[in-house]
């Protein structure tokens, strides 16, 4: 048999029941052909061959009296292929959606309950049942939030999959925090009343139950005797028979929910390829929410962070006090959570108590301190979080036990939920953090877990602030301390005015000879002399520029050299007389050599001469390091000479004692890091670097004035040159200095016997005096010749410092010699004494032993002789302090001998080498 359409098209159609077909019919005007509502003729909705069709059949039966409404409507039904040809031409796809929605409507489907109260219409999709354009926003309603929106999402993924698969119902399960199975939506009314949870995820229970465990799709066509899961559906129904179930997994394979689908009684059962169907749209729907979730929870971490970093710039860029501190804890606190009020208790571990002073108001002027409370750790919430360190989540407050009213009658203010957590700093428990009465409802979890990495930032925010406060407290301390100790370290009115009314000599006598004595010049007078030298350096250039007189302030300088003196503690040597002649030593080479140093650079060797061992302790870097003084653990290296430095900077703080007011920012900064540079040179430890590169420019001819790094050799050479000015001095002289350093190194030998049980250098034993000459005679060739040597390279004009050097160096030797004659003569005279002893020995015994080898029982019992000593130099001691080292003496007929470790310039013979001379 033809199509419909091919019978209409050739007119062999044959007629509907009860018309008679008519030739007149046929010729009738298409004008008056029948129009059937809904129908569209114009030849430009379908194409040609298909008007011709329609206009044929119409004018087949528009004539006709007889023609019904149910005439067509059984044509139709009689001809199902001309109607879905007919309508796929005719009739435009809007038309067609208006006669699907409302053919919906007038049906009336069942509507989907969701336990939340959310409704859905039937088990027919919204996404079936919209417009292409409405479906993005369905879309966007379904992730606009993850954690309200995913029971939506899963019953949407439900119905569709039911859409597709033709079934007569879904229903959805979800899985709880409790790993137990509820439902989520249900699609017929059919269905008995369920209960909202359906217990635990087992087998050999229900469908969604043995899905939920085994993470596997199942297809079963006879669901009542399947026995894996007796009871059948979850939601109880007489009618299901053919059931499709799909787990929604997780991407960590995880379990979030079941997907029911089923076919009624009567119905065709479900087939393998319906069943991968609905698995394919599970899988995908799953795993887009999974990306959704994935998407929501880095943008709420996003939030997270950007929230905690603006909590971190605020708090510790503002940490002046505690008090604002916690007010900004719990400002942060509040917005983060949502919640009404705040408050941070601290524990008192000193008396087991919280207490707050800081509270919460609600008013414009919150957060003003107030009375403090205080009540024990176990009392109420916040106690109990500070004791067991638990953190609690309290939707009502006055049904709990733990909850104390006091606060709330103190503050006048009602507590309804609770969100406390401990804040710990190192394992301890330092505060608690306590949100009131959430505004939108109670405190979720991800309120918890929020709150508790705000509480790690709270923890270290309060920790910097106690530290703070602390230091804040001991920098008062220490300012009420310098003030105190500027006041007594400083030189007083008195000495002020008796030094001022001194007049300053415009010349004196014999101060730039090499062999001048300091040392004979009366304490009360130093300063005046210190004031003509210092005051002759400042207008050396005077001729260069005119103004260069007036850049010192006479009062400053009388203050800063009297307050340098009271600064030098009174020990031995390293005092102010020291000082004065190391001063002297600088001013006499600047003033008589043809050297090319800057104004400012011989301000600088000036004034860090004098300054050179400020405060000096009377002992070496070696015993500061051994002794663990708090100063070796500031500096690490060259420990006194940094202290003199900065002893240094701080007298020049003190008002009215910078000498230095007058010069420029940059001739300032420039004299300070040349002072530093000196003072530090000092040090022997750096000596022969120094020294060692100096000689090598000078051997070469390299050596330029020009250059800054050539003239900071020189400086450095220099400042050794002057610390060791005693050395070059006329020999009656250089004696009387033995005495006065040796009682200083004794009297740190003394120390260290206590202290330790031993001397660590011999030269600072008392019990070793009568070595001293040998020492001295190594310290000059080492050390004194060498660096006075490279001097008068350099500057010729201090050849009178080697030329002192080498006599007492004859005098050294010499004494060295008739010490050593005079232990070889003791020597010899215990040699015999023993033979003595022996012989007698043999004469007693019977019988005499005979020995192999009669030179072995001759030993020498001398401690030491002049090849056996060894010397070697505390390269950590300040200025010229030494050691003795594992090194022979040198070759006594040597004039100079540059390699050889000695002992420092401030060795020298005490009454006892009199004696011995």
């Amino acid at each position: 048999m033809s199509s419909p359409v091919r019978q209409m098209t050739h007119r062999r159609l044959p007629p509907l029941p009860g018309v008679a077909p008519h030739r007149r019919q046929m010729q009738r005007s298409p004008a008056s052909d029948m129009v059937i509502t809904g129908v569209t003729c114009n030849p430009g909705l379908a194409p040609h061959h298909s008007t011709r069709s329609v206009h044929s059949s119409s004018t087949m039966y528009a004539r006709s009296p007889d023609l019904q409404p149910d005439t067509v409507t059984q044509f139709l039904f009689d001809n199902p292929d001309f109607l879905d040809t007919f309508v796929s031409q005719h009739v435009h796809e809007d038309r067609i959606r208006q006669w699907s929605q409302r053919k919906h409507r007038v049906q009336g489907h069942n509507a989907v309950t969701l336990t939340n109260g959310d409704l859905f219409k039937d088990q027919r999709s919204n996404w079936k049942n919209c417009v292409q354009s409405k479906k993005w926003r369905i879309l966007q309603d379904l992730t606009k939030d993850n954690t309200t929106n995913k029971a939506r999402v899963f019953t949407e993924l439900a119905a569709c999959a039911a859409e597709s698969v033709n079934a007569d119902g879904h229903n959805l399960y979800l899985v709880d925090d409790q790993n137990q199975l509820f439902l989520a939506s249900k699609s017929s009314k059919n269905q008995r009343a369920p209960s909202a949870c359906l217990g635990r995820i087992e087998p050999r229970t229900s469908l969604p139950a043995y899905v939920a465990f085994t993470k596997e799709s199942v297809l079963t066509n006879s669901l009542l005797g399947d026995p894996r899961f007796p009871l059948g559906l979850g939601v109880e129904s007489d009618r299901g028979v053919s059931a499709i179930a799909v787990p929604l997994l997780h991407g960590n394979n995880a379990i979030l929910g079941v997907v029911e689908l089923y076919r009624n009684y009567g119905r065709v059962p479900f087939s393998p390829e319906e069943e991968e169907t609905a698995i394919n749209i599970t899988v995908w729907g799953a795993y887009a929410v999974n990306l959704m979730e994935m998407y929501n929870s880095m943008m709420k971490q996003r939030k997270l962070n950007d929230f905690l970093l603006a909590v971190t710039k605020s708090i510790f860029q503002d940490i002046v006090s505690m008090d604002t501190v916690i007010m900004k804890i719990m400002n942060y606190a509040k917005k983060l959570v949502i919640a009404d009020r705040a408050s941070l208790f601290l524990v008192d571990t000193k008396s087991s108590e919280l207490y707050a002073r800081i509270f919460d108001t609600g008013r414009v002027e919150e957060h003003i301190p107030q009375k403090e409370i205080r009540f024990p750790m176990d009392r109420g919430v916040a106690g109990h979080v500070a004791s067991s360190g638990e953190v609690l989540n309290i939707a009502d407050a006055y049904t709990d036990s733990r909850f104390n009213r006091d606060v709330d009658l103190q503050t006048g203010y009602r507590t309804k939920s609770i969100l406390c957590m401990p804040i710990y700093n190192r394992g301890n428990i330092i505060g608690v953090v306590q949100m009131v009465n959430k505004i939108d409802g109670v405190f979720t979890k991800a309120d918890e877990e929020s709150f508790e990495t705000f509480a790690i930032y709270c923890g270290l925010a309060l920790h910097h602030a106690k530290l703070y406060d602390k230091i804040r407290r001991s920098e008062q301390k220490y300012r009420v301390a310098v003030e105190v100790l500027s006041y007594h370290s400083q030189c007083n009115d008195e000495e002020y005015l008796v030094t001022k009314q001194v007049p300053i000599p415009s010349d004196i006598p014999d101060i730039l000879d090499y062999d001048y004595s300091p040392w004979a010049i009366d304490n009360d007078h130093k300063p005046v002399y210190v004031l003509y030298m210092m005051r002759d350096i400042f207008k050396m250039h005077s001729h260069k520029n005119k103004n260069e007189e007036r850049r010192f302030d006479l009062d400053d300088m009388i203050r800063f050299t009297l307050t340098v003196r009271k600064n030098y503690r009174n020990v031995p040597y390293h005092n102010w007389a020291h000082a004065f002649s190391v001063a002297h030593a600088m001013f006499t080479v600047i003033k008589t050599s043809q050297h090319r140093f800057t104004p400012i650079e011989c301000l600088a060797l000036y004034v860090a001469c004098l300054c050179h061992d400020l405060d000096h302790r009377g002992k070496t870097n070696a015993f500061m390091v051994k002794s663990a003084s708090p100063l070796a653990a500031i500096y690490s290296t060259s420990t006194m000479e940094h202290h003199h430095f900065n002893h240094t900077v701080t007298i020049l703080q003190n008002e009215g004692h910078n000498i230095f007011k007058h010069l420029t920012s940059a001739e300032y900064k420039q004299i300070l890091s040349d002072i530093r540079h000196c003072i530090l040179a000092t040090d022997l430890a750096l000596f022969f670097s120094n020294r060692s590169r100096l000689q090598d420019i000078a051997d070469k001819g390299e050596f330029s004035w020009e250059s800054a790094e050539h003239r900071r050799l020189v400086m450095a050479n220099s400042m050794t040159a002057a610390d060791l000015c005693s050395m070059y001095k006329p020999w009656n002289l250089q004696v009387q200095l033995v005495d006065v350093i040796m009682e200083e190194f004794w009297q740190q030998g003394d120390q260290e016997k206590v202290k330790i049980g031993y001397v660590q250098n011999p030269i600072m034993d008392r019990d070793k005096v009568n070595e001293l000459p040998e020492s001295q005679v190594g310290f000059l060739v080492g050390i004194c010749l060498p660096c006075y040597e490279v001097m008068a390279q350099i500057l010729p004009e201090t050849k009178p410092m080697v030329n002192g050097a080498v006599a007492n160096l004859k005098k050294w030797r010499e004494l060295a010699d008739k010490e050593a004659r005079e232990k070889e003569k003791e020597n010899e005279e215990k040699e015999k004494e023993k033979q003595t002893d022996e012989n007698q020995d043999e004469v007693i015994e019977e019988p005499p032993v005979k020995t192999e080898n009669p030179s072995d029982d001759v030993k020498v019992t001398s401690e030491m002789t002049p090849s056996s000593v060894d010397y070697a130099i505390d390269d950590s001691a300040s200025d010229t302090s030494f050691l003795a080292a594992d090194k022979p003496l040198p070759d006594l007929g040597s004039d100079r001998t540059s390699n050889i470790s000695v002992p420092s310039e401030k060795t020298v013979l005490s009454s006892k080498s009199d004696e011995s001379r």
